[in-house]
Parts: structure tokens; C-alpha cells; sequence
């Protein structure tokens, strides 16, 4: 054994330094073998939820039985009696045919025991033959605790990326809550302000004054329907209770009408449209019009003066809208998290609820379709959907 410790020392190293627990086995698999021979090692963990032994998830045929793997043990028995025993199990053929050695297994299998107690099990098999020593059978107890390290390690990094995840949402939301307290106070302001100010009686306001005054108190109040829509649609969606009704519709006149919209409401917005013949969808036409309103609107605010495209194609399969401008684009560090709930990309002056982008996939999303952002470097921001051409059992949800 003492001849073997600096192998257990460099196995000790290699399942540490390792950041992947299956990178760390399949590197450890040859320094394994160099302190105990086998033919066949299978992993098996078990199933967090109903408490049994899962499907096998590392194995590795390195031995006599490797020409044969499929037709090979991997000793699935001996791991559900190791897990339901939670003690060590070695198993052995009563006589062995030397010219068929794959079909007679000297399976020994031993626990995976890590500080929050038995995860799996281990399973060595020799074909054929030898018997495991009890010399071997120490190598194998000190290999295995040197697996289980491995999972020890994977449940505290699970651990402390849910800690992240949780204390990142916990942040989200109080930003959000902020976000919203001030979104809100702003046209409540206005429509405060400007109304208060049309009731004082010691003024006689002229009817272009006026005018001015009830077009701003409109315009607010708008803006402040707007909010609380996707603050309910956000939720509603999150909730998959936001109804999606399902009706023939022909994306190339859905797309042109709402970029007609756009161009009303946003003056100094140029739009162009590349369009080729499509079949109709299955789909939505409002959510789907509201997906790109708030890709125009985006573009309006994050990108202004710059030109948008607008790109509809089709395959066999789906139809494809692109939608990219000639902004500035979105930082690399925003891209991976515009979609998620409250997540707000800061990138100039403007500010938003972070909701607007995150209906937008949960909107596709409820179409069987899929929504992408990309942003190369000083190519601005490029937007595809992809919609399936048929909506199979597609039904009204409410």
C-alpha cells in the first residue's frame, strides 16, 4: 500500500483542481487503474427526490470487456444493493469459463458516503477474474472516498450558486420595486402637476394652454397604463395564466401594420421591411404585434436615429423574423440577462421596468417558438424569432 500512496496523493490533487466532477473522473480514470486493475467502473448517484438509485451516470470500459461494452456488466444490481444496504458488496461468479470470460464478473461496489450523507455508488468489475484482495479492496474503499469528495464539493458549489441566484432575484426585485416607485411618480407627477394647475382658479387659461396641458395629462396617463399592464402581464405570464389565442395570421401584414404604428408614434424612427411570401401561423396577432412594438420601442429609445430591419423568412419547419439596428448595441456583459424578469440594462440615459423583454420571450415562448438576442461588436442589436409553422393542439388558454 505504501508503494501506492503518491498515485492516492495525485488523485486527491486531480478530483480537487478539477473544476467538472466528469472531467475529473475521466482524468482520474488512468491513475485508478494504475493502483487497482478493472475492466469496467460505473457510477451511479442517487435520485435527490424519491430517494433511489438514479440512472448510472459516469461509466468507462477501459479493460477485457471494451471490445464488448455493450453486451458488458455495469453491475446495476450490486449498486441498488450497495445503496439499499449502504455498506460495501463484493460479488463473485461461482466458476468462470476462461473462453468467455465477459459474461463471468467479479463486481465489487462500494458507497458513495459525502457529509450530507449516501449519494450513489461505485461499481468495479473485473472480467473473469481475479478475486479483489482485501489490499484491493482498501485501494478501492480509499478511490471511493476520493469520488465522494467530488460530489461533496458539487453540492456546496450547487449550494452557493443557489445563494447567488436567490440573493441576485432578492436584489432584482428590490430593484425593480425602486424602478417601478419611480416610474410611477413621474407621470403621476405630471398628470398631478398639470391638472392641480388647469383648477386654479385665479388663472384663465387659454385653449392652446389648455390643450398643451390635457395632451401631457393624457400622454402620462398612457404611459402609466402601460406600466401596470406588463407589471400584470409579467405576472400573469409567469404564471402561464395570461390567455393566448390561436388564429390564422400572416406575419408579413402583421409586421407591416405594426411598423406603420411604430413610425406614427415614433417620428424619427426609419424602419424597412424585407418580406418573402409565408404561409400563415398559428398565432396570436395582438401578443405578437405587442413582441414587436417593444422591439421598435427599444430601438427608439436605446438606439435613436439609428435604422431598423426588419426580415421575415421561412423553412420547412418555422418562420424567422429578424430584427436588428445600427445602434451602439448591447454590452456583452447585459446580453446573457435582458430576457430575465426586471433586468434592466442601463446602457445610456434611458431607463425602462425590465419587463418589456422578458413578455417578450414569455410571449413567444407560449407560440412554441424561440427568441434570441445577439450583439456584435459595433453591429448593433440583432433580434431573431423563430415560430413554428404549425401549432399542434394549439387552444385558447386562460
Amino acid at each position: 500500500m505504501m508503494e501506492k500512496l503518491p498515485e492516492y496523493l495525485r488523485l486527491a490533487e486531480m478530483v480537487t483542481q478539477k473544476q467538472n466532477w466528469k472531467e475529473a473522473l475521466d482524468a482520474s480514470i488512468p491513475l485508478v487503474r494504475s493502483v487497482l486493475v478493472f475492466d469496467n467502473l460505473a457510477l451511479y448517484l442517487i435520485n435527490e427526490q424519491k430517494h433511489i438509485l438514479d440512472e448510472i451516470v459516469f461509466a468507462r470500459a477501459v479493460g477485457r470487456g471494451k471490445s464488448a461494452e455493450a453486451d458488458a456488466a455495469w453491475g446495476e444490481k450490486v449498486a441498488a444493493q450497495v445503496v439499499g444496504e449502504n455498506s460495501m458488496i463484493v460479488q463473485e461468479p461461482k466458476q468462470v469459463d476462461s473462453a468467455n470470460r465477459v459474461h463471468f464478473p467479479f463486481v465489487l461496489g462500494l458507497p458513495l458516503r459525502t457529509s450530507y450523507g449516501l449519494v450513489g455508488a461505485v461499481i468495479f468489475i473485473r472480467f473473469g477474474g481475479p478475486a479483489y484482495t482485501p489490499d484491493q479492496v482498501m485501494c478501492a474503499q480509499m478511490v471511493a472516498t476520493q469520488f465522494s469528495s467530488l460530489f461533496d464539493r458539487k453540492h456546496l458549489q450547487e449550494q452557493v450558486e443557489r445563494m447567488q441566484d436567490a440573493s441576485r432575484v432578492v436584489a432584482l426585485q428590490e430593484d425593480f420595486i425602486a424602478t417601478i416607485s419611480h416610474e410611477m411618480r413621474t407621470p403621476l407627477g405630471f398628470i398631478k402637476g398639470y391638472s392641480t394647475t388647469l383648477l386654479r382658479q385665479d388663472i384663465d387659461w387659454d385653449d392652446e394652454t389648455r390643450s398643451e396641458f390635457l395632451t401631457i395629462i393624457d400622454e402620462e396617463a398612457d404611459r402609466l397604463n402601460t406600466l401596470l399592464q406588463n407589471i400584470l402581464e409579467s405576472a400573469r405570464l409567469q404564471s402561464e395564466t395570461l390567455p393566448i389565442n390561436f388564429q390564422p395570421v400572416r406575419l408579413d401584414a402583421l409586421i407591416r401594420d405594426t411598423v406603420i404604428r411604430a413610425q406614427a408614434r415614433y417620428r424619427d424612427l426609419k424602419i424597412d421591411i424585407e418580406a418573402s411570401a409565408c404561409p400563415p401561423v398559428l398565432a396570436d396577432s395582438v401578443r405578437l404585434a405587442q413582441v414587436l412594438e417593444n422591439l421598435f420601442s427599444n430601438a427608439a429609445k436605446y438606439a435613436p436615429g439609428a435604422p431598423v430591419h426588419v426580415k421575415l423568412t421561412n423553412d420547412a419547419l418555422h418562420q424567422q423574423i429578424n430584427v436588428y439596428d445600427d445602434g451602439p448595441g448591447i454590452p456583452p456583459e447585459h446580453l446573457p440577462h435582458i430576457f430575465e424578469r426586471f433586468y434592466r440594462a442601463q446602457v445610456n440615459s434611458s431607463s425602462g421596468s425590465g419587463l418589456g423583454l422578458f413578455i417578450c420571450r414569455k410571449i413567444i415562448e407560449a407560440h412554441g417558438g424561440s427568441i434570441q438576442a445577439e450583439s456584435p461588436a459595433g453591429q448593433g442589436a440583432h433580434f431573431t424569432i423563430k415560430l413554428p409553422l404549425a401549432q399542434a393542439g394549439t387552444e385558447a388558454k386562460g
